[in-house]
């Protein structure tokens, strides 16, 4: 699995174009969230550095990872004035880090596709005590339309749909991306799955007790939990 992501994203690096998605619309939320005085940083999941250029400007020290080298290549050649930000190649999966380390943690649309419990252990163990993990990421709306649940996500989607277009065209010029981005987003789907809102809160009740949770409209969710 870990081998078609990595395909998928090596495709994906070479279209960013660096404008507005239902990721970075997030970003200044994220933001807020990292803790004043943070010395070292973790991203997981970097993609082409866009966050973790962000980072840096709060960190004194920033390490971003991900297992696309095309999108560390690319990365690193739009990062060379940060001298704070540490681009590594390296699969979540089978990353060390040295325990109680980071001061704060981020991640953003990655951890779907990693076996989310042990990934989440492994990132909480990392953190330092008063240390703050920030995770942004996607959900599965409930689809069956006999239950009250499935009503309101399906009213939520239309919502987020016309929000996602209307944003889009505001902040892209377009209706909807390149035929050749559209086409490598639609294959990489092919390697996706979410888990649903009820998995989610019931890892935070378990991992992260008084992690603030939240639901977002363009089919994601957000935790914030201090240490």
């Amino acid at each position: 699995m870990s081998a078609n992501i990595s395909k998928d994203f090596d495709r994906l690096a070479t279209l960013d174009s660096g404008g507005w998605t239902a990721n970075n619309h997030y970003h200044k939320f994220l933001l807020q969230h990292v803790p004043k005085n943070c010395e070292r940083a973790l991203e997981v999941g970097c993609g082409t550095g866009a966050f973790a250029r962000l980072l840096a400007a709060c960190a004194e020290h920033v390490m971003a990872l991900d297992l696309s080298p095309e999108m560390i290549r690319v990365a690193r050649s739009q990062s060379s004035q940060f001298g704070n930000l540490e681009f590594q190649l390296a699969d979540i999966n089978e990353a060390d880090f040295p325990d109680e380390h980071f001061d704060c943690i981020a991640t953003i649309a990655t951890l779907h596709h990693t076996p989310l419990p042990a990934v989440l252990l492994k990132l909480k163990q990392a953190l330092k005590p008063g240390g703050t993990l920030i995770v942004l990421d996607l959900f599965q709306p409930q689809r069956d339309l006999l239950t009250p649940a499935g009503w309101r996500d399906a009213g939520l989607n239309l919502v987020a749909m016309g929000a996602s277009v209307s944003l889009r065209v505001i902040h892209n010029g377009r209706l909807r991306p390149p035929p050749e981005v559209r086409a490598a987003w639609e294959e990489h789907g092919t390697h996706d799955s979410y888990p649903s809102m009820t998995e989610v809160e019931a890892l935070c009740a378990d991992l992260f007790p008084g992690a603030q949770l939240r639901r977002h409209l363009l089919w994601r969710y957000s935790i914030v939990w201090k240490k």
